[in-house]
Formats: structure tokens, sequence, C-alpha cells
């Protein structure tokens, strides 16, 4: 029987930031996740909020919910969902790394860095939701 997620939903401000950044790292803590990679995860999860705090909601306000899901020892399910304009941030191609700087195309770098730092992410749009799926481990990357 599969573990009932840890839920919180919070506006998608940044004023929000350090709460639901604390969520997640108690969430991972729980996992038995190392100071080293909670780190990393707080890199993932800052760069995916504050694209949804400037992004998701040009119209106005709005809300952003994080689940967290561990079947397993070592092991984080993450599900990031907001009600915003449908973004999927998978449909980028990933930046070249090789250009020179004055070539290189100007977005990109941070979604690059959260597809290294996590084992599996998916995007979904479910109704009026966006909903981006971490799968994450608790061994720290090798970049």
């Amino acid at each position: 029987m599969a573990a009932i997620p840890d839920t919180i939903s919070a506006p998608a401000k940044l004023e929000s930031l350090p709460l639901l950044l604390g969520f997640v790292d108690s969430c991972a803590e729980r996992q038995g996740f190392g100071p080293e990679r909670m780190r990393e995860i707080e890199l993932v999860m800052e760069e995916i909020l504050v694209n949804i705090f400037s992004y998701a909601y040009p119209e106005g306000a709005g809300d952003v919910e994080i689940a967290c899901q561990g079947a397993e020892a070592g092991k984080l399910r993450i599900e990031v969902c907001d009600r915003g304009v449908p973004f999927d941030v998978l449909d980028r191609t990933d930046p070249d790394l090789e250009a020179d700087i004055d070539e290189r195309r100007i977005g990109g770098l941070g979604i690059f860095f959260v597809k290294q730092l996590v084992q599996d992410i998916q995007y979904r749009r479910a109704g009026e939701k966006n909903v981006l799926t971490l799968s994450v481990d608790s061994a720290p990357a090798n970049l």
C-alpha cells in the first residue's frame, strides 16, 4: 500500500518560497536524504517555484500546491501543481552549452539543471492544472 502524500498549498508569490522549501525539506529528511542532496532538491524546487511565481498567473493571484510521497526509504516523489497558464517546461530544447556565450539563447538553463538533478521529471495538463512530477532519490547528483 502506497503512503498517503503530504501536501501544502500557498499563494504563488515569492513570500511563500521559504514555507514551500521547508515543507519539501521535511519530506526529504523523513525519507533519509542527507544535507547535500537536500540542497540540490532545494535548488530544483526554487527554480520550479520561482518560474511559477513569475509566469503562471499573469492576470493576478493564484496558488501552488506541492505533494510529497515517499514509497520507500531513499525515494521521494514530488508533485507541483498550479492553475496557471499551460506551460510544459519539458517542451524546451536543452541549451547548447558548447556555444559561445554571445550565441546562446536566453533562458532554459535553470530547467536544464533541474533535469540533471532529478531521476525523472514528467509534465501533464490535468484539466485546468499544470502538474509537474519529480522522482528523486537520496544519492547526490554527479554533475
